[in-house]
């Protein structure tokens, strides 16, 4: 990203000129930081601002936290509320606002993802770097397509959705081998690489897999050994996502059956933290993970 200071006869900004594409979701996200900030700056209460934009506070708040995406309409009535009057300012905002009301190539497949998932989707798009653990599966970002065709076939039976999923999840693994990759780093529990999804064939091609692509300079995969015995994950697995835009705070991914959770507060990021790098630490190195992984390989 490329920052520059833009004062105005308003609130003065720092304006990003964003240098990629960019996530929809990551947009939408950003957006609302920045119009919070120049409402706050202007001394503006929420009421205020949805009145302006003929809403309401609720829709101002859901607005300013990402949930919803702005029209351009609202974007230059909040600026000119705000004493917003700089044109590099005002475009830049506008720019943002139409591109965070974007679809997603994941929007493609709004047939079978739920609301839930569509949004890690959009921030895992973004991230510049995604650390994990797993204890069931391994990771969809590593699966192959014949292992994620067998996780997916655990669930589903529809023969075209199970398709569906799998080319999603496959598309999904494109932030690893982009320019400018999103960094990856795993640690896999023993529990998941031992455990025999799709059969012999199958697991074999995926240990191949991981000890191939565990070579690539953005990926790092380490192993929890059963014989580390209990460790800090007691609570199962998660993935911790950061991005490159000072803005964004870290987010915690937590999935459950049907649903999923988000955490952003700082305490509880840095709480997850802890645990990845304590993990970090007491799993096999990542170059014992390979002959670990080897080894798996050996006995499937």
């Amino acid at each position: 990203m490329i920052t520059k200071t833009v004062p105005g006869e308003g609130p003065v900004l720092r304006v990003t000129a964003f240098t990629g594409a960019g996530s929809p979701t990551v947009m939408r996200i950003l957006l609302g930081i920045r119009l919070r900030r120049l409402r706050e700056a202007s001394g503006f209460s929420l009421d205020e601002a949805g009145y302006v934009i003929r809403g309401s506070a609720s829709k101002i708040s859901r607005l300013e936290t990402g949930r919803v995406g702005c029209k351009d309409r609202d974007v230059v009535d909040l600026l000119s509320h705000y004493g917003v009057t700089d044109e590099a300012q005002r475009e830049e905002l506008r720019t943002m606002a139409a591109r965070a009301s974007s679809r997603g190539w994941w929007h493609d497949y709004s047939d079978i993802l739920p609301g839930w998932f569509e949004e890690y989707i959009g921030l895992e798009e973004a991230a510049a770097q995604i650390r994990g653990y797993e204890v069931q599966f391994v990771p969809g970002l590593l699966q192959t397509e014949d292992y994620a065709r067998a996780v997916t076939l655990l669930e589903y039976s529809n023969p075209k959705e199970i398709n569906r999923r799998v080319s999603l999840r496959m598309a999904r693994q494109a932030i690893l081998s982009r320019p400018g990759p999103t960094t990856l780093w795993v640690v896999l529990d023993e529990a998941a690489l031992r455990r025999p999804i799709g059969g012999p064939a199958v697991m074999r091609a995926q240990l191949k897999h991981l000890i191939g692509i565990s070579q690539w300079p953005n990926v790092t995969i380490q192993v929890m050994p059963f014989k580390t015995g209990g460790h800090s994950a007691v609570g199962g697995p998660f993935s911790v996502l950061h991005f490159a835009e000072s803005d964004l705070s870290d987010v915690v991914y937590l999935e459950q059956l049907a649903s999923s959770q988000y955490l952003d507060k700082q305490d509880m990021v840095d709480k997850y933290r802890a645990v990845m790098e304590r993990l970090c630490l007491e799993a096999a190195t990542p170059a014992d993970s390979v002959m670990k992984l080897q080894a798996l390989l050996s006995e499937a």
